[in-house]
């Protein structure tokens, strides 16, 4: 079996030196470049390719400071000719996350936190291009194909984040591209699903149960 060659994508350099340690520590498997943010993976992929050298996989963080997102990176790598499969290492876990990068076209959704057997064995499976989730994401996944009418759809999850920032419902329906009376119709939909009937209830409710992060979580 070839090595298995990783691109990992981080912003902080003692993360990254703590991954790159453990990920070097498992047989088989080693890590062909660093990047800071996304846009730099992109150029970090393209670099690689120009020396004829190769990535199986990509480690790739959330959020990276300034930088390019992880999100965002993982939809552009997904355009690139013969894409690595793209592997999310993230310390967060809500759904809005989850489904973003889902919808991305990420390969995987891992946890920080997890033992590293499991990131290896994640490792391994998006190499192989299987789907590689930890066992938190797959229960909150099959949670929600088993009970699809009390859970929120990606479009809701994306109204209750820009309502957990202040927008107005007219500014909410400019930035979403609908109109007002669709944003409320989605509110009172959010508003039953959740059990409330207010929007501070309704953010409340969300960061709460992990719908959406906490309103200014960074990181």
């Amino acid at each position: 079996m070839n090595e298995i060659r990783i691109l990992l994508v981080d912003d902080h350099p003692v993360v990254r030196a703590g991954l790159r340690a453990m990920l070097t520590e498992f047989e088989g498997i080693s890590v062909a470049a660093e990047a800071a943010d996304g846009d730099a993976a992109l150029k970090e992929l393209k670099r690689l390719k120009t020396l004829g050298d190769r990535v199986d996989v990509v480690l790739m963080d959330l959020q990276m400071g300034a930088g390019m997102d992880g999100v965002t990176a993982t939809s552009q790598i997904k355009l690139l000719e013969a894409a690595p499969p793209v592997l999310i290492l993230t310390t967060y876990d809500t759904d809005a996350d989850i489904l973003a990068a889902v919808e991305a076209g990420a390969s995987g959704y891992m946890l920080k936190d997890a033992p590293p057997e499991q990131i290896r064995q994640a490792v391994l499976a998006a190499a192989a291009g299987q789907t590689a989730l930890a066992p938190k994401i797959a229960a909150l996944l099959m949670n929600r194909i088993s009970n699809p009418t009390a859970v929120l759809t990606p479009r809701e999850v994306q109204l209750l984040e820009l309502l957990a920032t202040g927008l107005s419902n007219r500014a909410i329906a400019k930035q979403s591209f609908i109109s007002e009376a669709t944003v409320k119709t989605h509110l009172v939909h959010i508003y039953g699903k959740l059990g409330v009937d207010n929007r501070t209830a309704a953010i409340a409710a969300a960061t709460r149960r992990r719908i959406i992060r906490a309103p200014g979580q960074q990181g």
